[in-house]
């Protein structure tokens, strides 16, 4: 046996493995990477818009009426909620595993879309008055 192989299969393994380390690494990097993105909650929708505007797009006269005094709360969704919020002011603050998604104040001539099973506290501070319709 030639006496550089043993040097050569020093190398070939320190090259090796040095590859196995980076390959590790990129694939933590991007399982990481696709596994945020694939839990990344949606955002809440929020559009300005007039009344008329909103009935035209969307029939809101339709849906049905909900409204609360100054009041902070809890809420969780149970379906996708799209309102338009006719009167008043709240802020909507995700919660728990939804505490990544921007929060909103959202008043009168808003509409806005609520994700499917989003956790928040809802901080009205004047009193609302929204259509509201459920998907």
């Amino acid at each position: 046996m030639p006496a550089s192989l043993p040097a050569r299969n020093r190398a070939s393994g320190l090259f090796t493995g040095l590859l196995l380390g980076l390959v590790l690494a990129i694939g933590v990097f991007l399982h990481g990477t696709v596994r945020s993105m694939a839990f990344a909650k949606p955002g809440i929708i929020v559009e300005k818009m007039s009344k008329e505007e909103a009935e035209a797009k969307y029939k809101i006269s339709s849906w049905g009426t909900w409204g609360c005094d100054v009041s902070k709360f809890d809420w969780t969704y149970s379906g996708t909620e799209a309102a338009y919020i006719l009167e008043g002011e709240v802020t909507v603050t995700p919660t728990g595993e939804w505490k990544e998604v921007k929060p909103v104040t959202i008043g009168e001539g808003d509409y806005a879309v609520f994700p499917d099973g989003m956790t928040c506290v809802w901080d009205v501070h004047k009193a609302i008055k929204k259509h509201f319709n459920f998907s």
